[in-house]
């Protein structure tokens, strides 16, 4: 079992909701972000998505935009990111960690070389945006064969043909963008996204993630009612921005720490 499969495992058994915070690496710096992470385990999160800088996102609002430019400014890169994660993982061997971005520094790597070494570092999770489920065959077997779960996001436009391929291709959980648009730009409708998840769950067995729209303990707490996990990122990011230099790590624990108490009450 996985250990993302095996998180879930342990919040079902619980009766708890997942938190998956969402921050991009290199942000403000490569030594913040290993210690933004583990500060957001102490905080009671779950899982960890962590963003790998690209020069031209296309799911990504102003706020993460600028976070990778503010990454790349420092040259930030695949290879940086794998080996702040094995660092992470001499401390802790147990939380979930997923990379999402884009292709081009996956392909600039090379599929079977980037597998490999997320493996190697202790990611157990990959979602790649632009990597639509119906031209990635190769990809999602090379990341099953080497215990890394490919994640795919839906939306509320998804086909019929497209949630049939996500679920027939993805593992972990299934990422559902709770609205039309980009990151942190639009405010969650919880009765909108309650309306669609249930088709998901009628093809395919995984937990259901909802991101994008997500920004305080309330509209967490709305989402948690009808998922299994919530992502927060943007917020995130806007806190780790508006934070004096050193203050980062309790400006994102004082942000987190009201969430996880919302979605355990």
């Amino acid at each position: 079992m996985s250990r993302i499969a095996q998180r879930f495992a342990q919040l079902t058994q619980a009766k708890r909701k997942a938190l998956i915070p969402y921050i991009t690496a290199g942000d403000p710096d490569l030594q913040t972000t290993e210690a933004l992470l583990h500060a957001l385990v102490e905080s009671g999160c779950d899982i960890l998505e962590i963003g790998v800088p690209f020069s031209d996102p296309m799911a990504d609002g102003p706020a993460i935009q600028r976070a990778g430019e503010r990454a790349l400014k420092q040259h930030i890169g695949l290879v940086d990111i794998l080996s702040m994660v094995q660092r992470f993982r001499l401390r802790d061997t147990a939380t979930p960690i997923v990379l999402m971005g884009y292709a081009n520094p996956i392909e600039a790597m090379g599929q079977k070389n980037f597998v490999l070494a997320a493996q190697t570092a202790g990611v157990d999770g990959v979602l790649v945006v632009d990597y639509p489920p119906e031209e990635c065959e190769e990809f999602t077997a090379l990341c099953r064969a080497h215990a890394v779960d490919p994640i795919f996001l839906l939306a509320p436009t998804s086909t019929d043909a497209r949630i049939a391929a996500v679920a027939k291709q993805g593992s972990g959980y299934l990422y559902y963008v709770s609205l039309k648009g980009v990151t942190g730009v639009k405010a969650v409708d919880a009765s909108e996204v309650a309306l669609h998840l249930p088709k998901l769950r009628a093809a395919s067995p995984l937990p259901i993630a909802v991101g994008f729209g997500i920004r305080d303990a309330a509209s967490a707490r709305a989402i948690a009612q009808v998922a299994d996990a919530v992502v927060i990122g943007s917020r995130i990011i806007t806190e780790i921005e508006q934070s004096p230099k050193g203050e980062e790590v309790a400006r994102v624990k004082a942000f987190v720490r009201p969430i996880r108490e919302a979605l355990d009450q």
